[in-house]
């Protein structure tokens, strides 16, 4: 069953608050996006950013093994997603 963009960014916000939540991978994101606290707070809201932290957690297996795991979701959700949250101008077909 396709994700609806409500089910996209719930997925998203959820793994947004597990990432914030992750004193060790929380700073690593950060540094890797040129992010701080206070652009999380405001860019919540928004399907970029918060497709940009599901991209940072595909980034390693065990990143995103460990946010399913804890929210009890299978691991192809994310990239499902993911894919919402990009739209049709993400799409590559070459």
């Amino acid at each position: 069953m396709p994700f609806s963009a409500d089910a996209a960014e719930t997925l998203a916000l959820n793994a947004l608050g597990w990432l914030v939540a992750n004193d060790e991978l929380l700073p690593v994101f950060l540094s890797s996006t040129g992010a701080s606290e206070a652009d999380v707070k405001a860019q919540m809201a928004n399907p970029e950013f918060l497709g940009s932290v599901l991209d940072f957690l595909m980034m390693d297996d065990a990143w995103i093994v460990a946010f399913c795991d804890a929210n009890d979701i299978s691991y192809d959700h994310p990239m499902q997603a993911r894919a919402v949250l990009a739209g049709p101008a993400d799409m590559h077909w070459t």
